[in-house]
């Protein structure tokens, strides 16, 4: 299993570091397209998502996670369909009993139990775009 990058705080702390990055690649941000409605009314479907590798997770931050390989249902293709599912757009939430869980926001898609099921959180949405200036937002 590969050990998560991010840090998970359930406030953001004023002592908190980001970690550093072992080579510059995992450092760089990155872009991708919201290609459902897992995430609405937040997150609309085809809106850019800005993530950063090593951004600090708090309660309530906006993830990107990759599920933990089962190796019974592997994809032995090179499918990018099949490796998109893979990954995992959701809302991070600590509960009462201090059990983390990915959240989606759209009622219609069921939450994830907790981030175990997942092999790492690869990195943490700062920014959100569409095609009006109005529908920008950044996440800290």
């Amino acid at each position: 299993m590969t050990e998560s990058k991010i840090q998970f705080f359930k406030e953001s702390p004023a002592d908190a570091q980001r970690l550093e990055p072992s080579t510059c690649t995992e450092a760089e941000t990155f872009v991708l397209q919201v290609l459902d409605d897992s995430m609405e009314p937040e997150f609309a479907q085809g809106c850019m998502i800005v993530i950063d590798p090593t951004g600090l997770a708090t309660h309530g931050s906006y993830v990107l996670a990759r599920r933990a390989a089962d190796k019974s249902s592997q994809a032995t293709s090179d499918d990018p369909e099949a490796a998109v599912e893979d990954f995992h757009f959701r809302q991070l939430q600590c509960r009462e009993d201090d059990s983390w869980h990915l959240c989606s926001l759209n009622d219609a898609y069921p939450s994830e139990s907790t981030p175990s099921d997942f092999s790492e959180i690869i990195g943490v949405i700062v920014q959100r775009a569409g095609t009006r200036r109005r529908y920008h937002k950044r996440y800290d």
